[in-house]
């Protein structure tokens, strides 16, 4: 007969044995918790990756590689010379939250990248100089410092420089989430018909005024009817590029408003055709705090990537005080809760906001909390 202690060490070995082998399978043990065995369900659990709060500094750190890669990497070596914001809590994946990722690209002098296109969102944010370039779809887009461009799902684009100056731009796409959907896909094969058949290019011919984008929907509320509004695919908004002039025009309106508690003066950049906005997988802001300002803690399950376009001030990041500098990104992965706060006595601060809040309302997963004044918690969206 067997006694008890040797039932407890057979039936010990016995389920170190199904857990190596289950293991081995790849496969896991989705069951009640197993705690002292190597291949333990809580320890397996709290294994996976998380985005984590972080800081990336733009004058002290991303500058200054940006302008040594400028000098070593020339459009022969890349047609790309970016700097991808990798967050330490998911590295090596090229992630700044779990959805998203901030890219910082620096383009010499009259520098313009061929065509491609691809499954990712993206948005160029300019940061310095008047000549940053992006070609969308035959629309052929300048922007400066605060204008906003989309190069959309499937959409032909390419980048670079006019005017004869260097220029650097903040780039957020949503390839994080397209990969973890297994939907990724490159074409560079960009191709116009001449002579009735289709023949490759290095450059995208213009099909479309350079200021398309402010003309056809340039006013809020009054879209006309007889263009097309299904440029690229249909697959985001039509509206190209949003200029810096009409958001800060909006929020000096309203700068006298009372605003949000949680969330100051913040406007959307939406899609003027069908509403909403602009892809349907990340959203962006344009978030004005007033001289002295300070909002109060918001939680999300939404991820941020907030950028300061121009101003001073610090974030507070699950109880951890953040001081940042204009052009820096801050990650705020959803379930962190943030606040901000607007240093400066005289001057407004801007921030630039991502967020992929989209994609969470589509699978209703969007949830929302906000800190009273007393301290206690409200749920409110």
């Amino acid at each position: 007969m067997v006694d008890a202690a040797a039932a407890v060490h057979n039936r010990a070995n016995a389920l170190e044995d199904l857990y190596d082998e289950i293991h081995e399978r790849s496969m896991f043990p989705f069951w009640a918790t197993s705690e002292g065995v190597e291949h333990d369900e809580i320890k397996q659990l709290m294994a996976t990756q998380k985005a984590i709060p972080h800081l990336w500094r733009w004058r002290e750190d991303i500058l200054p590689l940006l302008e040594r890669a400028a000098e070593l990497i020339t459009m022969n070596d890349s047609e790309r010379r970016s700097l991808i914001l990798i967050n330490p809590g998911l590295a090596p994946r090229r992630a700044t939250v779990s959805t998203m990722y901030t890219a910082y690209r620096l383009n010499d002098a009259d520098e313009i990248m061929p065509p491609h296109k691809h499954s990712p969102n993206a948005i160029r944010l300019g940061l310095t100089g008047t000549g940053n370039f992006t070609g969308v779809e035959g629309e052929n887009v300048v922007f400066g410092p605060g204008d906003m461009v989309l190069t959309p799902n499937d959409a032909w684009h390419n980048h670079g420089t006019v005017g004869h100056q260097q220029a650097t731009n903040l780039s957020v796409l949503d390839l994080p989430l397209v990969e973890t959907l297994n939907a990724i896909h490159f074409d560079h094969d960009y191709m116009e018909e001449e002579g009735g058949k289709l023949v490759k290019k290095k450059e995208q011919s213009a099909r479309y005024p350079a200021d398309y984008s402010q003309a056809v929907y340039g006013k809020g509320g009054m879209v006309p009817r007889f263009v097309d509004q299904h440029r690229g695919g249909g697959l985001s908004s039509p509206m190209y590029v949003y200029r810096w002039a009409a958001m800060e025009e909006i929020l000096q309106k309203h700068k006298d408003w009372d605003g949000d508690p949680h969330e100051a003066l913040m406007v959307e950049y939406t899609d003027p055709f069908r509403g909403g906005p602009v892809f349907k997988t990340m959203t962006f802001f344009m978030q004005m705090l007033r001289p002295g300002e300070k909002t109060l803690a918001l939680k999300q399950t939404a991820s941020l990537l907030v950028s300061p376009f121009r101003g001073e001030g610090a974030s507070i990041v699950d109880g951890q005080r953040v001081d940042w500098d204009q052009f820096d990104t801050l990650a705020v992965p959803g379930g962190s809760w943030c606040s901000h706060e607007n240093t400066s006595a005289t001057e407004p601060l801007y921030l630039f906001v991502a967020s992929d809040e989209p994609v969470l309302k589509a699978l209703s997963l969007y949830k929302k909390w906000g800190r009273t004044p007393d301290g206690d918690v409200a749920r409110l969206a």
